[in-house]
């Protein structure tokens, strides 16, 4: 009876004490990615028939109580899947990097006007405000703060904007040791080669919605491995999706807006249709709406 009861204490053990730390996640969230280099995450993100699709969370996946491009909601986002976390990079009044959508303070934080008229001091004084106007207690987040937290658990898409040069994105990055977790989003060529020869293993969303986008992406000499296309927010002539594939390049279909507002209509049919017209990542703002489909679609 010792025996049995010695076992059945061991093995309790495990399952308190030891599970929660197994990978993936340290924190044991079954929905964290883990990559030690560039080259893994590559592979990660390399077109594959069969693979399962993703979710690319816009601006971070805010939900009530959760503003957007705030850790906080970063974390709660990966409570539903494993997702690209899509945010946004302005520069402050004393050159900070940090995370806001708007070039306005109005919306979604207690302050008010430029983003840029404000030094990094004056920011973190301020508390962000959700979707629905209600201020919350979370601040805006630095890049480093937002590189820290990502190593581990996601793949951040940055988006960065006009006054922030990508010399200082990917100083930040390199510091931060999260190269094997960011993608640069790009929307002309001329940014694509821009951080094409920036880096010689980060990972690049360019923009092509059309067979002639995709070709010129193509022709700009990056290695396809270092890509990703984001094909518009309405669905591609299905030549895209195919051109895409062949050069082993995901397709990320933006479902923000209008096929994210038919499928809160409809339900995840709408999700299930484009995944199977061949969209590889769903950037969307109904993250466990979509999060539903895929595991629905994987079934």
């Amino acid at each position: 009876m010792k025996k049995i009861i010695g076992i059945t204490l061991v093995l309790l053990f495990i399952v308190v004490i030891i599970l929660p730390y197994l990978r993936p996640g340290a924190g044991g969230s079954p929905h964290y990615v883990q990559f030690e280099t560039a080259e893994q995450l590559q592979t990660y993100l390399k077109y594959a028939p069969g693979k399962t699709p993703l979710i690319g969370a816009h601006r971070g996946g805010p939900e009530k109580g959760f503003p957007e491009n705030a850790i906080e909601a970063f974390q709660h986002t990966l409570r539903y899947a494993p997702c690209l976390i899509e945010c946004d990079i302005r520069k402050t009044k004393d050159g900070q990097l940090v995370f806001m959508h708007d070039a306005s303070l109005d919306r979604t934080t207690t302050g008010n006007g430029a983003v840029s008229d404000y030094t990094l001091p004056e920011l973190k004084k301020l508390r962000l405000k959700d979707n629905f106007g209600t201020v919350t207690d979370y601040r805006i987040p630095t890049l480093s703060e937002v590189l820290n937290w990502t190593v581990g658990k996601a793949i951040l898409e940055l988006d960065v904007k006009a006054s922030v040069s990508p010399e200082e994105i990917l100083q930040a990055i390199l510091q931060a040791k999260a190269l094997p977790y960011v993608v640069i989003i790009t929307y002309t060529i001329e940014q694509l080669k821009i951080y094409r020869d920036l880096h010689p293993d980060l990972m690049i969303s360019a923009s092509a919605k059309s067979v002639e986008g995709v070709q010129r992406v193509l022709a700009s000499g990056i290695n396809p491995r270092r890509l990703l296309v984001f094909v518009g927010v309405s669905e591609p002539a299905p030549e895209v999706y195919e051109l895409l594939h062949q050069n082993g390049i995901r397709a990320i279909l933006g479902t923000m807006h209008n096929i994210d507002n038919r499928a809160a209509k409809r339900g995840i049919s709408v999700y299930l249709q484009v995944l199977a017209n061949g969209a590889d990542i769903l950037a969307t703002d109904n993250v466990p709406l979509a999060a539903q489909a895929i595991r629905e679609f994987k079934k």
